[in-house]
């Protein structure tokens, strides 16, 4: 950090040195290079060209891949009337190939996107981090949250620490461009990082001529959710059936406590909780950028506040956000810039009862809910006012690049950093754990340091013949940490504070002068380096032909002494068919056919594969895994439960092939395209179950393959063209995916993990269900077994009139697991996005749809309802009911009234009767705006205004969708639909743009 504050200053002084001396050559300073050289096939020979450069970067023409029909722009003037927080939210729907999903609507929290499929199983929420993106911002790879912090909870419902989304630190005002990159040629020149896909984002930049003021701001509000509240009466009322046909005297005996008096106001009265868990709240964003500077040497300032807030458990997040941009160049031959991004959030999360519990892994008696009272929830509520939640992440990004040009060659480096650090302090006072209090504290830091050197060189043979050369190297340095402590059983509520008294004989204490917390610690720290050398080549034949190809070698610290290095190739070619074939014709204004192919390393996210058999801290057991010591001592063990660590674990890798053709129509009013790839991500790592006798409990072991295929269309059509009248764009883009298996580790046909079946040929998101036919309701239905005269089983039990009917697969007469079959997908099939703008007289409308087709998922919200005997008896996490249970739907679906006291568990989730549609169609987007620029009063104020722009927007209108769940979004990456995730609110805001 030392270094980067001292180049800071230098590039600071340089810059007021080039302010105060004149030249009278003028020369335009660029932008930073490290960026100029991904998105360019040359660099910019003079200043003339860097001023072309500038003003086609500002029209958002230029280009990151040569090919076409691999990348997609977002249109960043659109996004940004929308009040979205992260650029999950910003994405979604505007970019064919691109999937994002949302599990709840509590603004800051985790989101994922998914770039043409997924590429390997999710068992866990931790597998996630391993499919992402990454996320290019200004030529740096940010650094996301790493998962080994998982390895210490015995839940992942929600990562420790802030767990905040921290793409939610990017502020669509300070963005001049968005692209998503597919073309495997640009993905293989970023090297190992873009494995799975990336977005390159670069900030608006800084520009030479006089002073330049915007100021953006939008004041709103999300609305609050209305819902049909319910109370004892009801879930009484619902639970008679099940009593009347089924229940004996003792089952009766032991019905729900809470439910047994029904003159209890407590559950039977007033069910009226939704108005203090449901609120509308305010939502504000203001942004100022300042910009200015001569020729040689300019400058940008970028500051903004933005709050959103969720509609429900007064959830927020406040973002605060610094930029500064500095372009220089003191000589023709020599440029310098220097970007600087800070951020800071704060997230107000939410005070539900299963992540309070999931957070300090203490369970209490959990067969009395909160009550659906007003009074009494608002009396939850007030113990919850004791409790200290502090959630901060602070983020700084930045980049120094600096360009030499001598004649055709040219040689750029950068130094490039990325740092995050995230704190969060909890403290749960005694009377919401049973006379327990706890309290916890993390300190965790992300640090990514990277240097690029480049060297490029023009060569023209002939004026139909050029060459492009490029030799390259990168080195990266990333650094995870972090420092966590719960601690449980303090002397008071009034005691908060963590303080370690030293005493080597009693770490396991944390020392108050009226006595102690009991403590566990966990320190963990992770180190990786990227080291790559590449070389590339590009050869253009007149406008007809060009060719790319690149060479790499890259060298990971995470792999095996014997695979830590690996080279790999990538090709590609585009044909101008118009030019060649079509040059008379006038049906066509342009068509190019292009083909690219790439193989790429995918370097682990962790170290663990990194030197072979090794020891790890893990002292605890099923019940608590997460114990760090044993008898009150630290101690290392092997991995016997999170699995064994061999040798011949190579570097997993992808090969990626595209097939498009574009084409545009009509004088530029119709523009299509279509590509075609095939994404293979080989030699994957998978936790193989082992048998008990080994004494581990899995290995992990090579092998793993899996096959992406897709088709994506783009259209965008200029449907009404009228620069007086009515003038009516509109954008279609459609994706659609399928995965499969195409080996496992060992050569394995099919394995089973959990409650999950990977099988070779099949879908690595299916899900494994049971057939459900019906119920048998009598004993004569039950089919019985010829050969043996015994009836049909399930597991060993025997069924019975008020079970349900599974289908017998094989025939066998035993229902069990050979007996389910892989039937659905969690991901949809097809992804699109229409987008409409029209303008007339100085207004503007902008439409925009999302829709998923072709999802399916399990309803677990309903197995939990209906299997309300197992629940509430097994007094684990899974019991839990929050206050937002004690409401229904008028899409409730009903199920037949099995025996709910079955020993074969009638309303288990893993079977078929609970796997729903879960496609939809969503309205996100609806702004109408007016610029004021085409009145009379502002050809008055030109003198102080250049531009005043007002509109007001409102988001997530409307769904269409046949899923019974509150919302088809709201479903975790396992496919479960559990009813946990937070409404997806709706917005609307009023907001000004105005440039001085």
């Amino acid at each position: 950090m030392v270094r980067i504050i001292a180049s800071t200053i230098y590039t600071v002084l340089l810059f007021m040195l080039c302010l105060s001396k004149a030249e009278a050559k003028s020369y335009t300073a660029p932008l930073n290079y490290h960026s100029i050289l991904l998105r360019q096939d040359t660099v910019p020979q003079d200043s003339v060209e860097l001023k072309k450069i500038d003003m086609a970067i500002s029209k958002k023409i230029s280009s990151i891949a040569i090919l076409k029909g691999t990348r997609d722009s977002v249109n960043v003037k659109m996004s940004a009337l929308s009040p979205n927080l992260s650029l999950q939210q910003i994405l979604k729907g505007n970019t064919s190939g691109l999937y994002v999903q949302e599990i709840t609507g509590e603004p800051g929290t985790e989101q994922s996107m998914l770039i043409r499929g997924l590429s390997a199983p999710i068992f866990s929420r931790k597998d996630v981090y391993a499919v992402q993106p990454v996320v290019y911002l200004n030529g740096i790879p940010l650094a996301q949250d790493n998962p080994f912090a998982f390895e210490v909870q015995k839940y992942d419902y929600n990562r420790i620490g802030p767990a905040t989304n921290l793409l939610s630190a990017i502020d669509i005002n300070n963005i001049n461009s968005i692209e998503v990159i597919k073309d495997p040629v640009t993905l293989a020149k970023l090297g190992p990082n873009a494995a799975n896909g990336a977005i390159w984002i670069t900030t608006k930049n800084a520009k030479s001529g006089s002073r330049q003021i915007s100021v953006n701001s939008y004041f709103g509000m999300v609305q609050a959710t209305n819902v049909n509240t319910v109370n004892g009466a009801f879930e009484n009322k619902f639970r008679q059936p099940f009593y009347q046909k089924y229940a004996t005297t003792a089952d009766r005996a032991n019905y729900a406590s809470y439910l047994r008096d029904s003159t209890s106001n407590d559950y039977y009265g007033p069910s009226n909780w939704n108005d203090l868990y449901f609120k509308t709240a305010p939502i504000h964003s203001i942004d100022l950028s300042l910009t200015g500077g001569s020729e040689r040497a300019n400058f940008r300032f970028f500051g903004g506040n933005t709050r959103s807030a969720g509609n429900a458990d007064q959830t927020a997040l406040n973002r605060y956000t610094a930029a500064f941009q500095i372009n220089m160049a003191p000589f023709t031959w020599f440029t310098l810039s220097t970007k600087i991004n800070a951020t800071r959030l704060d997230r107000d999360r939410n005070r539900s009862v299963r992540d309070h519990f999931g957070e300090t892994t203490y369970l209490t008696d959990f067969s009395t809910p909160l009550a659906p009272n007003k009074g009494l929830y608002q009396s939850f509520l007030n113990e919850y006012d004791k409790v200290i939640d502090d959630n901060t992440n602070t983020l700084l990004q930045g980049a120094v690049s600096m360009n030499i040009k001598l004649n055709k060659v040219n040689f750029t480096t950068s130094l490039l950093f990325d740092y995050m650090e995230g704190v969060r302090d909890v403290f749960y006072p005694s009377t919401l754990m049973e006379d327990n209090n706890y309290v916890s504290n993390y300190f965790g830091f992300n640090q990514r340091m990277i240097l690029n050197n480049a060297f490029t060189y023009a060569l023209d043979l002939n004026k139909n013949n050029h060459f492009d050369f490029e030799l390259g190297q990168s080195l990266q340095d990333d650094t995870y940490k972090y420092n966590y402590a719960k601690a449980y059983n303090g002397p008071s509520d009034f005691i908060k504070i963590n303080e370690v008294d030293g005493n080597k004989d009693h770490d396991d204490y944390l020392e108050s002068p009226y006595g102690g917390f009991y403590i566990f610690r966990f320190n963990d720290r992770e180190k990786s380096k990227l080291l790559s050398f590449y070389g590339s080549v590009k050869y253009k034949y007149k406008d007809l032909l060009t060719l790319r190809g690149s060479l790499r070698n890259d060298g990971t610290s995470n792999g095996q002494p014997d695979s830590r290095w690996m080279i790999t190739p990538a090709i590609g070619a585009e044909f101008n068919l118009k030019s060649q074939f079509l040059k008379e014709n006038t049906l066509f204004d342009a068509l190019n056919l292009t083909a690219s192919w790439s193989r790429m390393m995918k370097p682990f996210n962790d170290d663990r594969f990194a030197g072979g058999p090794q020891y790890r801290v893990q002292m605890g057991w099923n019940e608590e895994p997460t114990l760090p010591t044993y008898g009150g001592r630290g101690g290392i063990m092997r991995p016997y439960t999170s699995g064994w660590v061999g040798y011949g674990i190579g570097l997993p890798y992808v090969d990626q092939l595209n097939v498009g053709v574009d084409a545009a129509f009509l004088k530029g009013r119709l523009n299509a395209g279509l590509t075609f790839y095939k994404k293979d991500d080989k030699r994957m790592v998978l936790n193989l179950p082992l048998v008990t006798e080994s004494g581990y409990a899995s290995i992990n072991s090579s092998g793993m393959d899996v096959s992406n295929t897709g088709i994506e269309l783009n259209l965008n059509a200029a449907v009404l063209q009228n620069n007086k009248g009515l003038s009516w764009t509109s954008g279609i883009n459609l994706s659609f995916n399928r995965n499969k298996l195409t080996a496992l580790p060992g050569g394995l046909d099919e394995l089973i993990i959990g409650d999950r079946k990977l099988k070779v040929g099949k879908a690595i998101d299916a899900f494994w269900l049971y057939e459900n036919n019906g119920i048998f309701n009598s004993t004569a239905e039950i089919p019985v077994n010829p050969a043996t005269n015994k009836p049909l089983t399930f597991d060993g039990n025997a069924l019975k009139a008020g079970d349900p009917s599974w289908k017998d697969q094989n025939g066998d007469y035993v229902i069990n697991d050979a007996d389910k079959v892989l039937k659905g997908n969690r991901l949809p099939k097809i992804t699109g996005g229409w987008s409409n703008e029209f303008n007339y007289a100085g207004f503007n409308l902008n439409i925009q749809l999302f829709a998923a087709i072709g999802q399916k998922a399990l309803n677990q919200y309903d197995a939990n309802r209906y299997d309300f005997i197992n629940r509430e008896t097994s007094n684990n996490i899974g019991s839990i009911r929050e206050v937002n249970s004690w409401q229904t739907s008028s899409k409730v679906k009903s199920y037949p009234i099995y025996n709910p006291w079955s020993d074969v568990i009638p309303y288990r989730v893993d079977q078929d009767i609970f796997l729903e549609n879960a496609s939809y169609v969503k309205l996100r987007t609806v702004s109408l705006g007016y610029d004021l620029s085409k009145t009379r009063l502002f050809s008055k104020m030109k003198a102080d205004f250049k531009r005043i722009y007002v509109y007001v927007t409102a988001n997530n209108l409307l769904t269409i969708t046949s899923f019974s769940g509150s919302d088809p979004e709201l479903i975790d990456y396992t496919g479960m639909y559990n009813g946990y995730g937070m409404a997806i609110p709706k917005t609307y805001t009023l907001g000004i743009k105005f440039d001085l």
